[in-house]
């Protein structure tokens, strides 16, 4: 852009859509269009995605956004920007350095001290032997004892002092961990910015809305359920758990939580043909298409609009010139007129060499008007130069037969879609993308850390738990989610949904009671799988899982046993033969199974029991009992083991029931059942 554009607008962060991984954040900006149409919104954080930038203007007539462009920018802060977090690191930071040192040179002094030893003096040849004074072992003792406890107790104290001070530099080095990233840690500051160009706006002021898809957000749904027995009635209230990186804090914005991919990978099937005949070798794609006819007048609109631009300087062109390929005028060429003319008509002026430097050897100059050179073949490597800059001999005729595309051509994940400004017959073709920006992957890698992070107990990716559907949920009020990387919780909506009380017991495998909460979903929107806090009368439950639900589907959540509620099973089996010549074994299974309830309301309870199932002809089972098969699709919402029976016994207050059943097994006298046949 040009420096027309001084002043760029402030915007506002105002609504955020969290996907199931990245998000799509809008922005809002209000200001009076200068008249040129040039318009630079500023804010936009650093991990944008360059190619999910659109504008738009709001409740303006006639109005409308032409052209956005994405610039970034380095701009230095002021003295005083590092946070209070960042200069608290770096402050403990010296100190341990300073406490080390201290330590080290005490534990110097120590090992001095330690070394002392007396050194009787040298004896010559001719002197006899001496003895040595025992009072002057002795004070060397007493001397290296007091002045090494005194050395020591020293050494206790730094060693205090340097635990606390890599105590308090681990806390604060945490908490400038978990910071939010919307703060910047370096001197330079990184601005993104958002260049509009509007067409037909006047004199008032309009209001512009700016989006763009970021990574490093990611969500997880979980609930809180409040029921009360005696009214038989709840309300489940839906929270989530964001966590996002994005390097800009989210303060009271309208969020989002959506269950769809942003970027969802697919790959187009191949369609292999049947032939009838000899095996023939199958043809390698060669993945080349003919260019569509009248591509080159796809972009006379575009030709036409930059000849009208002003004139601008690159600075970064040698002598202040730039290809006039790429839009740009001459330095120091007046916009008007001139700039008006066609752009061939215009002489290239190239820049003067340097006083006593040789000429730069070069491509022959080109004449006026003279039509540019033919682009080079698909996937053609480009010509070599010859030594001394001399022209090339011209490179040898492609090999017959449709153009075979390199290896990064058919790289297709990484093919871009070469626009207008590019050089020569690539414009409106795919073609390998440019070289990644170091930088904006790193801040990318960051940015995509959360989507590691460990999930809370019991939750589960949206995108594993929605299935084959996608669902958004909007919250109620304005939610803040600072830019830490860690899970934060939101209150997203109260959702409707029935609730009723009911208990499962399986004898045959514990005779405990559970009470479990039967919840329907009344809503128009799935349930996803998450963690739920289960609150009954006033009583918090540990906290549990809840399924999957889906519109008007059903799911069980359990509340933990029943102590007001027994069971008791007892089983008898009788072993007999059958038949003419009894080649027949029976084996009679009784069950007897008794319940009491002993709260003061009546209950239903549903009693588990399973039934064997034959695998064999001659094996029969036949059942003697008042219990049903469970059905497919019933109210509880989850699958049975084949064989399962029900029975569903209401109990009234203070009520006992007993329940009566079994089944026979006929096998043939010559087979046993694995396991023997006296089994319960």
């Amino acid at each position: 852009m040009t420096d027309a554009v001084a002043q760029p607008w402030e915007s506002t962060l105002t609504s955020v859509v969290v996907h199931a991984r990245g998000a799509v954040c809008r922005r809002l900006a209000r200001g009076v269009v200068a008249a040129d149409g040039r318009v630079r919104v500023s804010g936009l954080p650093r991990v944008l995605e360059p190619g999910s930038l659109r504008a738009q203007v709001v409740d303006a007539a006639g109005v409308r956004v032409v052209e956005a462009r994405v610039v970034v920018e380095a701009e230095p802060l002021a003295a005083d920007a590092p946070p209070e977090l960042l200069r608290e690191v770096e402050r403990l930071g010296e100190e341990r350095r300073r406490a080390e040192v201290r330590r080290e040179r005490q534990t110097r002094r120590i090992e001095e001290v330690s070394a002392l030893r007396p050194v009787p003096p040298t004896r010559k040849r001719d002197d006899p032997h001496r003895r040595t004074p025992v009072d002057a072992w002795l004070g060397l003792a007493e001397f290296v004892d007091s002045r090494l406890a005194a050395l020591h107790c020293g050494l206790v104290e730094l060693d205090e002092e340097l635990r606390r001070i890599e105590h308090e530099l681990d806390i604060a080095g945490d908490r400038l961990a978990r910071a939010s990233t919307d703060t910047p840690s370096t001197p330079v500051h990184t601005t993104v910015s958002a260049d509009l160009t509007v067409a037909g706006a006047t004199a008032a002021a309009v209001e512009i809305a700016v989006e763009y898809r970021v990574p490093g957000a990611v969500w997880a749904p979980s609930y809180r359920l409040t029921h009360h027995q005696d009214e038989g009635g709840g309300r489940l209230l839906l929270r989530a758990s964001v966590a996002q990186r994005t390097g800009e804090d989210w303060t009271g914005v309208r969020l989002g939580l959506s269950t769809a991919d942003l970027l969802r990978p697919t790959g187009v099937p191949t369609l292999r043909s049947l032939r009838i005949g000899r095996r023939q070798p199958v043809p390698a794609p060669s993945g080349w298409r003919e260019p569509p006819a009248g591509l080159g007048d796809l972009f006379a609109g575009y030709d036409t609009a930059e000849r009208r631009r002003p004139a601008r300087l690159d600075p970064g062109a040698v002598g202040g010139y730039v290809p006039e390929s790429q839009g740009y005028a001459p330095a120091g060429e007046v916009a008007g007129a001139a700039s008006d003319a066609p752009r061939a008509a215009r002489p290239r002026r190239a820049a003067p060499p340097s006083a006593g430097s040789a000429p730069r050897p070069g491509p022959a100059p080109v004449p006026v008007g003279a039509p540019p050179p033919p682009p080079p073949a698909f996937g053609a490597p480009p010509a070599p130069a010859a030594p001394g800059g001399a022209p090339a001999a011209p490179p040898p005729p492609p090999p017959p037969g449709p153009p075979r595309p390199s290896a990064a051509e058919l790289d297709y994940a990484d093919l871009v879609l070469a626009g207008p400004d590019s050089p020569g017959g690539r414009r409106g073709l795919l073609a390998p993308g440019t070289p990644v920006d170091p930088v904006a992957t790193e801040y990318r890698r960051r940015a995509e850390s959360v989507n590691s992070l460990a999930l809370p107990g019991h939750a589960v990716r949206p995108r594993e738990s929605a299935g084959s559907f996608d669902h958004r949920y909007d919250t109620e009020g304005p939610a803040d989610i600072p830019s830490d990387g860690t899970w934060h919780t939101v209150t997203v909506t109260e959702l409707p949904v029935g609730l009723r009380t009911e208990y499962v017991c399986a004898p045959s495998v514990e005779e405990t009671v559970y009470a479990t909460l039967v919840v329907t979903n009344s809503t128009g929107q799935a349930l996803l799988a998450g963690p739920v806090d289960v609150t009954v009368d006033d009583d918090q439950l540990p906290t549990t899982a809840l399924p999957t639900l889906a519109p008007g589907g059903t799911g069980r959540v359990g509340l933990g046993p029943a102590e007001a509620i027994r069971v008791g099973r007892r089983t008898e089996l009788r072993e007999s033969t059958a038949g003419l010549r009894n080649t027949t074994t029976v084996l009679d299974h009784r069950i007897h199974v008794e319940l009491a309830n002993r709260l003061s309301r009546p209950v239903t309870v549903e009693v588990r029991e399973r039934v064997p199932v034959a695998s064999q002809s001659d094996i029969r089972v036949e059942e003697r009992a008042g219990w049903t098969a469970p059905e497919h699709g019933d109210d509880s919402g989850e699958p049975h083991a084949p064989g399962t029976r029900l029975w569903r016994v209401e109990l009234p207050a203070g009520g006992t029931a007993e329940l009566d059943g079994g089944y026979e097994i006929r096998i043939p006298a010559a087979k046993a059942l694995t396991g023997g046949n006296r089994r319960s």
